[in-house]
């Protein structure tokens, strides 16, 4: 076999695989299209992994049961959030902050239309402070 034979092999190999991430990308972009954003006005505080702002001796375990490492895009919602459909897992973008957060933790009771958004160091979580700010949450698509 000469090179001139397996060039053109490995170049409809490579066409193929292209078009299959091609394929694979179009597919990805259709079960977006299935999920909706829906947006809200809430009150946004912030917390960090210290102690004092987390369950005393373990640090980041969240009421979900998850384990939040620093760097982590994480929230805690007000339980009025939840039964409007910021459920455990669901995806937020908030106004603001670059990308997208997920919702892995729950406050306490007596908080109302609330979220707590994890910020890996103390000096940028007191810098956000407390703001009321508008999320996107993505819902399932009832169609």
């Amino acid at each position: 076999m000469t090179n001139t034979q397996i060039v053109p092999a490995r170049g409809a190999w490579i066409a193929g695989l292209a078009l299959a991430f091609g394929v694979m990308g179009c597919a990805s972009e259709e079960a977006d299209s299935a999920v909706a954003w829906e947006t809200m006005e809430v009150t946004a505080t912030s917390f960090t992994l210290a102690e004092e702002e987390t369950k005393r001796g373990n640090v980041g375990l969240t009421a979900f049961g998850d384990q939040l490492e620093p760097g982590d895009k994480a929230l805690a919602v007000s339980r009025d959030l939840i039964r409007m459909g910021l459920t455990h897992g669901t995806k937020v973008r908030v106004e603001g902050l670059p990308g997208t957060y997920t919702v892995q933790d729950k406050m306490n009771k007596r908080w109302r239309n609330k979220i707590d958004i994890l910020f890996k160091k103390r000096s940028r979580a007191l810098e956000w402070g407390r703001q009321k700010i508008e999320i996107e949450y993505q819902v399932a698509d009832a169609s």
